[in-house]
């Protein structure tokens, strides 16, 4: 472990912070966010621990900053061995980059009659892999860890305060939505920005 454990997700939080000053355009933060969060989940060496607890029950969102005007938040989703959602949408855009397992993914929409229908395949997505959502791009999916022996881990990247947005789950019978807002799993917030350990040794 290095003297600054947390630098890489303090150089993506800096770097996003950057993109959010100079464009709120939706097409164009998920084409800058991209790059950024594929450095980010390309070492997973800067989670810290409390961050990366399963529970026996249920999947945890974990908070690790939101950005002072709630432009961006950046969250770990930590899945235990057959931990799913239900049919959720998210109302923001977002990005999902798989940082440790593997996760399960279905997308759903509406059909020419109302009726929410599942799209496509369903896809696997592994370590490096980076999904995007958002109503433009597609909002509406479902989520599972894929494996059936350990946890999984994401890192999500989304265009506001997540745990804090009114958000919706469907029926998967009759595609009738529900409110719900999500919060988080932990008081506990990393701390990105004590780099005296760093300056320290500098000086020493």
């Amino acid at each position: 472990m290095t003297a600054e454990p947390l630098a890489p997700l303090r150089d993506f939080v800096t770097a996003m912070t950057a993109l959010v000053d100079r464009t709120d355009d939706e097409a164009a933060l998920l084409a800058g966010a991209r790059p950024l969060l594929a450095k980010l989940i390309a070492n997973d060496a800067w989670l810290p621990e409390e961050c990366a607890k399963p529970d026996p029950q249920f999947y945890r969102q974990y908070l690790l900053h939101c950005d002072p005007r709630e432009r961006f938040s950046v969250v770990s989703f930590v899945w235990g061995p057959g931990q799913k959602t239900p049919i959720h949408d998210h109302t923001v855009w977002g990005l999902v980059g798989m940082l440790r397992g593997a996760e399960r993914c279905r997308r759903y929409a509406r059909d020419a009659a109302g009726k929410l229908v599942a799209v496509g395949n369903e896809e696997v997505i592994h370590p490096g892999d980076i999904e995007a959502v958002s109503p433009a791009v597609g909002d509406v999916h479902t989520v599972a860890n894929d494996l059936a022996d350990r946890p999984s881990i994401s890192i999500h990247v989304y265009g506001a305060n997540i745990g804090a947005v009114r958000r919706h789950v469907f029926d998967a019978a009759t595609g009738a939505p529900k409110d719900f807002v999500s919060g988080y799993s932990s008081a506990f917030v990393p701390n990105l920005w004590d780099r005296s350990a760093a300056i320290r040794a500098a000086i020493s």
